[in-house]
């Protein structure tokens, strides 16, 4: 079967009409999305280790609850039926960035836990022992020590998010996959368009994969 590829139609005025303008969306929802799930998800951890039940429960409800739910499916489920409640459109961008935001709040949520839980229960006493309040003892002691052996972790994360991106196509979001799809249908190349979509994934997720172990190894040498 002969496929008859032909790339040469990809040159620069291509790329910046195209692809860019996804690119930069795709990168802009995976550092928004990354912030606020770890912002939001590091306050579901606290809740969830609080020890108080009604702190407990319903962020446990919350972060098992999105775990369970296909991503492409919230993303759906928001665009499509949060403008039926407030009677208006809220845009396939706005959706995109709230519903990933909420979504990876989740899975940060237990990566942050799972650090937390790491630290010697020992600097928490001395904390306390020092007077400190919970908040205090969390704010000074616990989660920067947390921050620091999760940072690996939050990284790979961050990566799959960025992979994940690719879903808002669901919607009509222009993200870096859509600029390639609009470039080839343009000029009648979709499989090439497809193709080198893939390899730019590729080349950009394994580059950010071979950072974080480099970091992964430099905070082992630390400790």
């Amino acid at each position: 079967m002969n496929l008859n590829l032909d790339f040469s139609f990809y040159n620069w005025d291509l790329i910046s009409n195209f692809v860019l303008k996804g690119l930069y969306f795709s990168v802009m929802l995976t550092i928004v999305a990354t912030l606020g799930g770890i912002f939001f998800g590091t306050i579901l951890a606290l809740m969830r280790l609080s020890g108080k039940k009604w702190l407990d429960t319903p962020a446990t409800i919350y972060v098992n609850g999105m775990r369970s739910i296909p991503l492409v499916m919230v993303i759906l489920w928001f665009f499509l039926l949060v403008p039926l409640l407030i009677g208006r459109p809220i845009g396939a961008e706005v959706s995109a960035v709230v519903t990933f935001i909420a979504f990876e709040a989740a899975y940060f949520s237990e990566i942050m836990r799972a650090g937390i839980q790491s630290i010697p229960r020992g600097q928490v006493f001395a904390g306390q022992a020092l007077g400190m309040t919970y908040g205090q003892n969390m704010k000074l002691v616990v989660l920067p020590q947390a921050f620091r052996n999760m940072l690996p972790v939050l990284l790979t994360q961050t990566i799959i998010l960025f992979q994940d991106t690719s879903l808002v196509y669901a919607i009509g979001a222009y993200d870096m996959l859509k600029g390639f799809e609009v470039a080839g249908k343009n000029f009648g190349r979709p499989i090439e368009a497809y193709l080198a979509a893939a390899v730019l994934y590729f080349v950009m997720c394994y580059a950010l994969s071979w950072l974080v172990k480099r970091l992964h190894k430099k905070i082992a040498i630390i400790r």
